[in-house]
Order: C-alpha cells, then structure tokens, then sequence
C-alpha cells in the first residue's frame, strides 16, 4: 500500500512520519482520514519544532507522487499541508512554509492543469495567512514568473484555458498581496517583476467586449463574475496592484503598460490603451498621477517620429489622464504638460508642411492623407491643452494663459516664442490659429475678480498685437479670447450676432457697479482696446462674423467696464468707425463699409438704451427710422442680405449720427462732453513701425484737408515742443532721428497713464504757443500766390492744427 508500511518498520519510524503516513488512506478517493489529521495537527500544535521535519516528509511524498502521477494522494498531501498551515503560527513556522512553496513549485511545474489550479489555490490560501514576523531570505521569482505564463496559456481546450488563466492571475494577486506591503522583504516592484506581471494582466484585460461598463472607479463585481471571467479578475488585480503603488515604484509599474501597448500597436486604434491609463488614474493615490503624466510626456517624446495616428493615440491617452488628474493636484507637470504639447505642435507643422512640400504628382493622395493625418495629431494636442486648462484652478489658468500666450509667435516678442523661423509665414500662421484656439479652450470658463486679473499687460499686449490682426481668422480667436475674459455674467450669449434691439431690457442683461480697479485697468489699458476695434474695422478681409464679433466686443465692454468717462470714449469710437465709412481713406470695398455703419448703428442703439438717456435715445432711434426708409443697407439686418449701393457720397446728414447732436443730448444729462467735439485718433504703438502692415498714421506729416466745412474742435496729442527746427524737419520730410524714440515712447507712456485733464490743459497750452509761433512765421515770409488753391494742416505726431491758407513760404533769412 502506498499509504502503509509494514508493523515492523513503523515502530522503529519517527513519529512524526507515523503521523504523517497515516492521514493516507488505502484508497485515495477516500479522501484525507479526518482523525488521524486531527492527531498530526495537535501532535504538530504540541512540537512545533518538529514542523519543518513534518513539512519535509509530505514535500518528499508529493514529489514522489507526482512522479508517478498518483493525482488522488497529491490532493491529499496539499489538503493536509493547508491544514498544517492554518493551524500553526509559531515562529517554527518558516522552515515549514519552504516545503510548502517547495510542493507548490513542483506542482504548478507539472503539466497537468489540475495540478497547476491545485498549487495556485493552496498558494492564495497561503497569501492570505498574515505571517507575525516577515522572512527576508524568501523570494517570489519563481512564482511571478510561473503564474505571469500561466496568465498566457493557450491550451487546445478553451475552457481548461480559461482555468489557466484565471489560475494564474489569482497567483499574481497573491504574489502582490503577500509581498507588496512589507518594503523590507525582497519585493516585487522590481522592473524584471513588472515587466511579467503588468503584461500578463493587460492581455487578459483585452478580452473585455464592453471597455466603457469598467473606465470608472473601481467597482465591486460579483463572485461569480470574478471567478468566471478572466478579464474581469485581472482587471480588479491591475486596480490593487497599482492602488499599492508608492512614490518609488509608481514608475516601475506604469512603464510596462507602454511596451505592451507599443508591442501589440494598440495606439491605433486606442480604445484599450485610453480605458488602461483610466484605469490608472482612478486606481492610484492622487498624489502620484504627476508620475503617469511624466511617463506619457516621456513616451510621446521617445515616439515623436512615429506615424500620426500613433501621437494622435498617445495625445489622447494624455488627455485622459490629465482630465482627471486636473480635478486633484498635479504638482509642478502643469507646465512641463504644456511645454511639451506645444513643442509636439510645433514639430507637427513641420511634419505637415515638410510633405507638402516635398509631395510629388505621383504622390497627391499619399500626401494629402499624411497631412490629413498631422491635422488629427495638431487638433489633439489644441483639445488636449484646451480641456487640461480649462479644468485647471483659476490661478493655475491665469499662469497657463500667459504661459501659451508667451508661445504664441508674435512680431518683435521672439524671445519665448516657438521658433517657426523656418516655416515660413504658412507655418507661421498656422502655428498662431492653433496657439489662439488652444486659449480660447484655456480662457472659456474663466472668471477673475477684477479684469486686471484677466488681462494684465504682459498678456494684453501681445494678444492685441498688430501681427495678430493681418488675417481674419486671427482676429476673431483674439476677439473670442477677450470676450471669454471679459465677460463675467455670461452675457455674451444674449449678444449673439449683430442686430437692432428693439428694448435691451428684454435681454435681462446681468451687470455690477464698476469697481474702482476696473476704473484703473480702463484708464490704463482702455485705449488699447479701443485701437484694436478700430483698427479691426478697418481691414479689407473681414466677413460677417468678424463685424459680429467687434460689436460684442462693444456691447461687452459698455456692460462690463463702462463708467461716464468710458461711455464718451466709446461715443467717440463710434464716431470714428463711422468716419471710415464716410471718409473711406482707406479704399474700403462698399461691404466693409456698410458692415461698419451697421456696426455702428447697432452699437449706438444698444448703449443709448443701457444709459437711457431719453434725448440720446431719440436721436438714435431717429437715424435708425431714417435709415430704415432711405438707407436699410446701412442697418444688420439687411447689410448681409440685400445689394450694396454703388456710392455713399450723396446720402444726407439725417442717416449720420451726429456729434453735435449725442453732445447736446447727453449734456443736458450731467455727462461731460467737452471731449465728443474732438475727434477719436487710435494710439500710436512701437510695433507699428516694425510691422510689415500699413502705418496707421505718420509720426510727422503734412496732411492736405480735404474735408470743407471741418470746425470740429482741434486734438492736441504732441507734448515735445514745437520749435522752429521741429518745423523745418516736418517741411523737409525728414524723419525722425533714433535719440527721439526715447521721446516717443515717453509721450505714449504718459498718454497712456496720466489723468485726461492734465493732458488736454497741456495740449491746450501747446496748441497756443504752436499758434503763436506760426503766425509769426508767416508774417515774416507770406508771399501771397495769384490763385490760391486750398488750405494745408499742418500735422505733427496726433496734432491737427487749425488749416490755413496754402501759400508759398520762404524762410531766406532764419534757414
């Protein structure tokens, strides 16, 4: 019998193998005899010191039976072995615990898949046994590796291959139970362990059919469900694998998830690799998703070259991942995030424009589906940078505006910028539209206190750069970027589009009382808006939705920022876009100019209604009547729809709003008008002279009037002194020297910031003494002509003098 020995031998045995002999019995299928276990458990209980002699016997016999494939006394063995071991926690338990993983090696050896379950069962049974003292000389290796290839099996039988692998990934579970806990014994965190026990889970986590029912948190599935499915029991395992993650290991961890995903090219398509790294997220500390964001960054880097699709999988990988760390804290990667999109962007155009232009006829479709391609790659990265900021807190979003604003390309501020100096002006464009759509995405939500906060000058000036507005595109992005930033009571959608309003009242517009730091921000920065409206009106390209956006522009500054002071400036900007339209000095096509008078018509209505000032009401409302009879084609609703007139010279005054009469009307209120009689004349900046477009107006000219009956007051905006040399320079046409820079830049600084008073007390000083000294000068050397034939300003800076007549001047004496 191979479970007795004969009566002779047995007295002269140890007793502790009597013991153990005895728990067989004659036939296996009889199963573990009960009493005699009871008597070699309290025999073991009573001796402990014995253990490691009891546990050596029953590992000699289970070799041995496994040999002989003696299945039915192996069940046994291992039956009894699990006994043993729940019953005893002596310290003398160690030696007995090495022929316990000793049986069990022999076991999941074995090519038998009962066998291979069986071990597996009896080593979680041991992985659930919390030892007292933790035993550094033990290691796992044998058994990571052993459990990770059963996770793989590929057996003939679909069913017995199942069992395999839901045996092998409950062994992993173990392995990471028993050891990831205790950072003194030999750990598992190691990367030859990881790169065996991540890749196993993950192919057993592709056999899910429904990857959206499990992206979530962690859930609780049933049972039943755990045992039976593999995929689900890995994927509960990769969610406590990762959950035990710590700082040190964090990395070690996620770093095999790319190799397998690289390995088995599942970035394209990526549902999988976008449902693992959610997975990730929602499994680990919060405090340590920094870590996964700086891996994903760092593979994106590694497979820059990679085809488009790829990046595209891997962006959108990295767009999930920040999604949900943005909700928590992600430490100093906010920027690195950032950084390392837009150089991605940068390298994409390049991508884009290197096969272009490298494209053959031969090659058309290859081509255009390679940029096709890049197109996906670059509205990635624009979604990703887009929602990251978006979901970022408002500090954190104010440093990421400027931040992308410092990236943006932009003419004289290339000291940050992305260097697109050899993508030429396409690429160069390119990159600024993406740039400006990715901050559009970062500044809608966003709500500061005050609009200094939104708009401080190291963002406002270059947002407002005249390189920003040669193109129609880039002048709607800068539009909706100020709106977003402007608008902090969700108006702008009652805004929508340009029209006449019949009562603003109806739109429930939402508004505060202007605070005394807005009152200082539009002191300061008001002008700079004000140019870029103008200016904005005044290019050839616009469409229909760059005039709807400039009136929004309007409308919400007038909600926004609006005190007494600022509502004559605006007035007075109105006034100005009109004059464009009228004077057409700068050869506007007849819809540029119609779009402006619509613009300005529906303006006009809409702030006379919100100041509700009955006699300014009036007046708007009459040239809307008129207008609307003689001259619909210069209101909104009919600019976009019906034929444009050939001319606008012969139209009468009545469809012109009129200085002279909102000056009347708003007096008579308490507004302070004496500024609506001098004209609106857009700032002056550096870049102006730098940039490849047209001067808005030159620095020292001679101008000819052209306007008869012009007796609007006189704007004075020059502080240098007029001298008789400053004048000579003027009628020689010679320009200014560099030490005068200096000058200039100190005149526009002190335009900018000092109060209004000052400055129109000064010019009118100035405009005197300039006065003063002209007429002297023509007393000198008048020679009047036989006919004259008009009058001449005389212009220096912004300074318009009152005209006189065109005489020929001589000066023999004082040149």
């Amino acid at each position: 019998m191979p479970g007795r020995v004969c009566c002779c031998c047995a007295a002269l045995r140890p007793r502790y193998k009597r013991l153990v002999d005895n728990i067989f019995p004659e036939d296996p299928r009889d199963g573990l005899v009960k009493a005699d276990m009871e008597k070699l458990t309290f025999y073991a209980v009573s001796a402990p010191e014995k253990l490691d002699r009891i546990g050596a016997y029953l590992a000699e016999r289970l070799s041995r039976d496994v040999v002989r494939h003696r299945y039915g006394y192996v069940l046994i063995a291992m039956e009894a072995l699990d006994q043993l071991l729940m019953a005893c926690h002596s310290q003398s338990i160690k030696p007995f615990v090495e022929s316990f993983l000793h049986m069990v090696a022999k076991l999941l050896e074995s090519g038998e898949p009962k066998l291979q379950v069986l071990g597996t069962n009896s080593f979680v049974k041991f992985a659930n046994i919390e030892e007292d003292t933790p035993s550094y000389h033990r290691r796992y290796d044998f058994f990571v590796s052993r459990f990770s290839a059963m996770c793989h099996s590929c057996h003939s039988d679909p069913e017995i291959g199942t069992e395999i692998r839901i045996a092998g990934i409950r062994g992993i579970q173990g392995v990471v139970r028993k050891t990831v806990n205790d950072e003194l014994r030999a750990t598992i965190w190691e990367p030859q362990h990881m790169d065996k026990i991540v890749p196993s889970l993950l192919f057993n986590m592709q056999k899910i059919e429904d990857i959206d029912s499990r992206i979530g948190p962690p859930s609780s599935p049933t049972g039943g469900e755990k045992e039976e499915n593999p995929s689900v029991l890995a994927e509960n395992c990769f969610r406590e694998l990762l959950g035990r993650a710590t700082y040190g290991n964090m990395n070690n961890a996620v770093r095999p998830v790319f190799a397998h995903l690289d390995h088995h090219r599942l970035w394209d398509p990526n549902e999988f690799s976008v449902s693992c790294f959610k997975i990730i997220m929602y499994s680990i500390q919060a405090q340590y998703s920094h870590h996964v964001i700086q891996e994903i960054l760092g593979h994106l880097d590694a497979r820059k070259r990679d085809s488009p699709r790829v990046r595209a999988g891997i962006i959108q990988v990295l767009l999930e991942a920040v999604a949900i760390a943005a909700k928590g804290s992600i430490g100093p990667t906010v920027l690195e995030v950032f950084n390392t999109l837009l150089k991605h962007l940068r390298l994409s155009v390049d991508f884009e424009l290197g096969d272009r232009r490298s494209s053959t006829g031969s090659a058309c479709f290859s081509t255009s589906s390679k940029e096709s391609d890049e197109r996906i790659v670059q509205n990635a990265i624009i979604q990703t940078i887009g929602f990251f900021g978006s979901n970022l807190p408002d500090y954190q979003r104010s440093e990421i505006m400027m931040f992308v604003m410092g990236k943006v390309p932009v003419l004289g501020t290339t000291s940050h910028s992305l260097d697109t100096s050899h993508l030429g002006d396409l690429g160069t464009r390119r990159i600024q539209i993406m740039l400006l759509r990715s901050l559009l995405m970062v500044t809608s939500g966003y709500n500061a206190k005050t609009i200094a906060a939104a708009l401080p000058a190291p963002f406002l000036d270059p947002l407002l750069s005249p390189s920003l507005m040669e193109d129609s595109e880039l002048r709607q992005l800068v539009l909706e970027i100020l709106h977003n930033l402007i608008d902090r009571h969700d108006n702008r959608a009652k805004l929508r589009g340009i029209r006449i309003i019949p009562d603003v009242s109806d739109l429930k517009i939402k508004r505060d009382k202007i605070s005394r730091q807005d009152v200082s921000f539009m002191k300061k920065h008001g002008q700079q808006l004000y140019r870029h409206i103008y200016l904005g009106c005044k290019e050839e390209d616009n469409v229909q939705k760059n005039f709807e956006l400039l009136y929004t522009s309007l409308a919400l500054i007038t909600i926004e920022l609006a005190n007494e002071e600022v509502v004559i400036d605006l007035i007075r900007l109105a006034i100005a876009l009109q004059d464009i339209a009228i004077i057409n000095e700068d050869n506007l096509p007849m819809f540029n100019r119609c779009g402006v008078m619509a613009l300005v018509a529906a303006y006009l209505n809409f702030l006379s209604q919100m100041i509700a000032v009955p006699a300014f009401c009036q007046h708007i409302s009459k040239v809307i009547e008129t207008r609307t009879v003689e001259a619909p084609y210069f209101l909104p609703e009919t600019i976009f729809k019906d034929d444009l007139p050939k001319s606008l010279e012969k139209h009468e005054k009545n469809l012109f709003f009129l200085t002279n009469k909102i000056a009347e009307s708003l007096g008579g209120s308490g507004y302070s008008v004496e500024r609506l009689s001098v004209p609106y004349v857009p700032q002056v900046t550096d870049e102006d002279r730098l940039s490849r477009r047209k001067s808005i107006v030159d620095t020292v000219s001679i101008q000819v009037d052209i306007l008869p009956g012009n007796n609007t007051e006189d704007q004075v905006n020059h502080t240098e002194e007029i001298t008789f040399e400053a004048l000579k320079k003027a009628i020689d046409n010679t320009g200014l020297e560099e030490q005068e820079k200096e000058k200039r830049r100190l005149v526009i600084e002190k335009f900018q910031k000092a109060p209004f008073e000052e400055i129109a007390a000064q010019c009118e000083t100035k405009a005197n003494l300039l006065h003063d000294r002209l007429a002297q000068i023509l007393e000198l050397t008048i020679r009047p002509p036989p006919s004259p034939s008009g009058t001449m300003t005389i212009t220096a800076g912004h300074a318009h003098y009152q005209s006189v007549p065109v005489y020929e001047m001589k000066f023999p004496d004082l040149f």
